[in-house]
Formats: C-alpha cells, structure tokens, sequence
C-alpha cells in the first residue's frame, strides 16, 4: 500500500472544487456579466430590476404564498453567505474545538457546511458533514459553546445520515404570542382521530396527536399550561363524542380544570378510590372489545358506536400513584400497565397529566408512546420525560421562564430522529370549553345513551 502524502492539495485545486460545489456562485455573476457584454447593461439592468421589482410585488400583494415558498429560500441564502461564508465558519467551529487536524501534513480540518434551511425567521437548520473520526456526540458536548458562538437562545444536534449532522439554530424565541385553538369541527367525517390538532412546533407546522395506538404523556410545573393538550385534544374530536365514536373516561382527583367536563365524559371521578373503579372499568371494557374483535377475526377496531375509541384522561398521576393510599395506588398502577400495553389494538388510550415526573411518582412512564415537557423545575425531568440525552441534544424545558407568557411552550422529540423539537400548544379558553361541552353533548342528552358521572 502506498504511504499518505505529507503536502497539502494545492491552493487552486482547493478553488476549483470550492466552485464545483458551489456552481451558483459561478454562474450567477456571470451569468450577468455575460447578459450584460452580449446584450447590453442597460437590458441587463432592466430584466434584474424588474425580477426585483416582481418580487416585491410578491411580498407585498400575497404574503402566503411568499412566505411559504420565497422566503425560507432567501433568508437561506443570505444567512449561508453572510453568517456563515468561509472563514466566519471556520472560526466558529474552531473556537469550539470541533475540527480535526491532519497528523501527517498538519493541516487543519474542518466539519463542512453543507447547506442551510430557514423554515422561519426564528430558526435555522444548518446540515453540516463532520470529519471523519468525529461523530454527533462530540457537537452535543459542545452545545453550550456553539450556542454562544453562534449568537443564539439555543443549538440542538440531529444525526442525519453517517457523516452529516444537523444544528438546528433557534435565534430568538419563535412562540412570542398565543396560539389560538383552531374553529371546532361540526361533522365527525372532518375529524382524523390519528392526527388531532393540538398546536405548532418552531418549523411553523402542526403538532398533532393520535388517538389510536398511543398514550400520550404531559408533563409541566404548576401554570405550565399542561392542560391545554387534552382541552385541544377533546375539541378536535367533539363530533366524534356527540356521535358516540369516541368515549371520554375522566380522573380528576384535583376537582379543578377538568370539572366542567363531566357532562361530555362517559365516566368521571375524583376521588382516588372512585378512579380506581373507573380505571378498572376501563381495563373490563377493553378486555370485553378484545373478545368482541377476536370473535369477528380481527387484529384491532374500526371506529364505531358499537365499538368506540375510548380515552382515559389522568389529570394528576402523582396524586393516583404515589400520594395516596398505597393499596389503591398499586391496584391503580396494574390497571394502567395492562391498558399500557394491551390497549393499542382495542383503541383504548391514556393521556396522563404530571408535575414531577420521577420513576416514584410515574412508575409506569415508559409505556406512555407520545411524550411532551412543558416547562419543569429539574433538569433531570426533561430526560426523565423525553428519553436519555435529550437535554444534551437541546430539549432545555427546564430553562423556560416561570411566566405566564410562557405557558404551553415545551418540546416532544421526532419519532424517527429522537430530536427535540419546541413547540407550543393552543390556548382553550374557558368559553372554547363552555362551546364544547355544549356541542358534544346535545345529541347525547337527548337519550342519555354517552353520559354516566361517578363522583
């Protein structure tokens, strides 16, 4: 085998495959350079003001479309060529000892900036192909110095694919107002019970929620607005409880925010020992649907009156697994073990609610699919929630002021990247519930066939 070379690749070579990976910067000048010897500056100048002058047109007349498709282009642009153009780059990444250098000619290496997108004005994704030798871990070690040297609220790392790595940028805080919960819908065929509006991440897209084959878990501070998910969740899906496809089974030991739900809930209860009965009617009810699908020969339900999608609602799991009694707190725990890992196919799920998420007070979080951090105390409580490591990759719950206009900002992570993503979930104010309660329960009072209250 032949012997690595101690010289470095020479200065135009260098050159020319930087221009060969960014023929743009090529073309474009001359491109104009071209127009203008062949047709003269002043058509040149003339087809290039008026390009300018269509777009402004586009900003100005339809900012929908402009902002949807020209400006993540343009702002990626400018923040490619004026944030980060060569040296600025290099200076970044060497100021956080993240380069590599070569031990036979000594030079220095360097991750190499790939390309970048802006979805939004608050937040960019910069795709970077690290050295080999290196690997995400070593970007995560260094969030807080990137953070600094990047002049902005917060850095997280993705690994896209062997060797290419993402950072996404968060440059100020991108959730500056309320979200208001989007118009109820009045018919059952507008609603996807696999996908239930609740809110929307830093990217500007929707954060949904599904009702079938998952158990969602929230957990948040006291004001942290952890309630507002399950408020969001039940008006995406109020046609559905009017017309019995969908049950709401209710706990409520704090008597608070989820009591003016009681008249759309299948079942609800309040105190520890009357939850514990309902969740193990729950647990009967499921056990009776698995009967009833394996005598049909099926492998899960198909949403109907006659077999419903059931959600059973946790306000407080602390005060049903590790407050109370302790006999009827383990009877509790067994019952959600078994909807936990029994219920995806019958269309039986939980959504659980928790101030402190610790293995003690939530002995059974790791059956919960779908998890989201809203504001904590603890820094150990965004792991505990969200999976090892999400700190360190960037999901900082525990860095979120302790103000009211704050509530309902957190972070969940990707399925298949496992990276945190920042979000914010919709509002629902006391006449947006008042406007539920009324709508899903109009048809189900005049037969009383949906409503049984424990409590």
């Amino acid at each position: 085998m032949g012997r690595t070379s101690t010289r470095r690749r020479g200065r135009e070579f260098q050159a020319a495959v930087w221009l060969a990976r960014h023929p743009g910067s090529v073309l474009t000048p001359g491109a104009v350079a071209g127009s203008g010897l062949e047709l003269g500056w002043t058509p040149t100048g003339g087809v290039l003001g008026g390009a300018a002058l269509g777009l402004c047109a586009w900003y100005r007349g339809h900012p929908d479309s402009f902002d949807r498709w020209a400006a993540p282009w343009l702002r990626a642009w400018r923040r490619r060529w004026v944030r980060y153009v060569g040296a600025r780059w290099r200076n970044i990444v060497r100021a956080c000892d993240l380069y590599e250098t070569h031990r036979r000619t000594g030079e220095e290496l360097f991750p190499r900036l790939l390309r970048v997108r802006s979805a939004t004005a608050n937040v960019e994704t910069l795709y970077v192909r690290i050295v080999p030798g290196q690997h995400a871990r070593q970007f995560e070690a260094k969030l807080p110095e990137l953070t600094e040297a990047l002049k902005a609220e917060r850095v997280a790392v993705e690994r896209v694919k062997p060797l290419v790595i993402a950072l996404v940028v968060q440059r100020r805080e991108p959730f500056t107002e309320v979200i208001d919960t989007p118009a109820m819908p009045r018919d059952t065929d507008a609603v996807d019970l696999t996908g239930v509006y609740v809110g929307d991440d830093e990217y500007g897209e929707d954060v949904r929620l599904s009702l079938l084959g998952q158990h969602t878990f929230v957990a948040g501070a006291t004001g942290s607005g952890k309630n507002s998910v399950p408020a969001g969740l039940l008006r995406g899906v109020a046609p559905a409880i009017r017309d019995g496809l969908v049950r709401v089974w209710i706990c409520d030991p704090k008597q608070l925010e989820f009591s003016a739900l009681a008249p759309i809930a299948h079942r609800y209860a309040t105190d520890p020992a009357e939850c514990r009965e309902l969740i193990e009617d729950f647990v009967e009810d499921m056990r009776a649907t698995q009967r009833t699908v394996s005598e049909r020969g099926g492998r899960k339900i198909t949403p109907s009156p006659e077999t419903p999608v059931n959600l059973l609602v946790l306000d407080e799991l602390g005060a049903l697994l590790a407050y109370g009694e302790r006999s009827v707190a383990s009877e509790i725990k067994r019952f959600l073990a078994l909807v936990g890992s029994q219920g995806r196919a019958t269309g039986h799920s939980m959504l659980g609610l928790v101030q402190e998420p610790t293995k003690d007070t939530v002995p059974v979080r790791e059956l919960f699919t779908v998890r989201l951090c809203l504001r904590v105390t603890d820094r150990g409580h965004v792991d505990m929630v969200l999976g090892d490591g999400a700190r360190v990759r960037g999901a900082l719950a525990d860095e979120i002021p302790n103000v009211p206009e704050t509530a309902g900002i957190g972070y969940m992570v990707r399925q298949r990247t496992r990276t945190p993503v920042r979000l914010r979930t919709a509002y629902v104010d006391d006449d947006e519930l008042t406007e539920l309660v009324e709508f899903a329960s109009a048809d189900a009072s005049a037969d009383g066939a949906h409503l049984r209250a424990v409590s």
